[in-house]
């Protein structure tokens, strides 16, 4: 290679390096102090960081000091309070811990029957969710396993059943409109739409009434019916346009063949 194209090549390199994301760079050099040292700990220091490695958060980019705060760029005043450092959250501080992210649900968690309870023998965000290996939140969180540790599973078993109907026509349509978008289809306006449908299911997940679950859910899968209508709107005519696309293929082969015949015809 010349070495003006070799130099060429560097710039257009340095340029490519320059355009990506400063928030992956931040957060791996904020992260640095916190993951290096536990994750050298033995036992229960070195713990969390494995377990955080494949949670939700991680996939988030949701760091340690985002929790316990502190100086994550400084190994040797990281854990100081004057850097904000607070730790283990004390039980009744756990909800509004992750309500500092997690607005809307801490309001439906304090409105909701475990909420009440915090600080007197009531679930907190972790007791379902977990603490390090925080999974993406679904109705399999609710399982006889989990809920018994606290009460009988009867009441919990009738809210999953009728949650699920709607959990899985959500998860359907996601898969819909992704594979549509996939294909340069505009999806914009029922992307939001499935999304706001996904927000409000989700706040039923802390309430207990089954009366009103199964409510609120038929109301929603109302609007994922609109939803579906727009995918197969959209499904309809992209079909529509593969046939015509054939049909005119077809019609021009179909020309072509009968201007062969009158050719031929025409010499004999």
């Amino acid at each position: 290679m010349k070495p003006a194209h070799l130099l060429h090549s560097i710039r257009i390199l340095v340029l490519l390096l320059s355009a990506l994301p400063l928030s992956v760079a931040t957060a791996a050099a904020q992260e640095v102090v916190c993951i290096t040292c536990h994750g050298a700990m033995p036992g229960k220091y070195g713990e969390p960081v494995p377990l955080w490695k494949t949670s939700i958060h991680a996939e988030n980019g949701v760091y340690c000091h985002e929790c316990h705060g502190g100086d994550p760029k400084d190994a040797a005043n990281a854990m100081k309070p004057e850097r904000g450092f607070k730790g283990i959250p004390k039980e009744t501080a756990i909800p509004e811990t992750c309500g500092r992210c997690h607005v809307g649900v801490l309001k439906d968690y304090l409105g909701s029957p475990h909420g009440k309870r915090l600080g007197s023998g009531g679930p907190t965000c972790v007791t379902c969710h977990g603490n390090h290996a925080v999974k993406k939140a679904s109705l399999e969180l609710i399982n006889e396993k989990s809920c018994t540790r606290c009460h009988p599973y009867e009441r919990a078993r009738l809210m999953k059943q009728a949650m699920q109907e709607t959990e899985g026509e959500i998860t359907v349509l996601d898969a819909r409109i992704q594979g549509l978008k996939s294909h340069g289809k505009p999806t914009e306006e029922m992307e939001q739409g499935l999304f706001d449908a996904r927000n409000r299911f989700h706040t039923l997940f802390h309430d207990v009434a089954v009366e009103r679950l199964k409510s609120e859910s038929s109301a929603i899968r109302k609007e994922l019916q609109l939803i579906a209508a727009a995918i197969d709107a959209l499904d309809q005519a992209e079909q529509k346009r593969k046939m015509a696309g054939v049909v005119a293929v077809g019609g021009v082969l179909l020309a072509a063949l009968l201007f062969r015949l009158l050719a031929k015809s025409y010499h004999s």
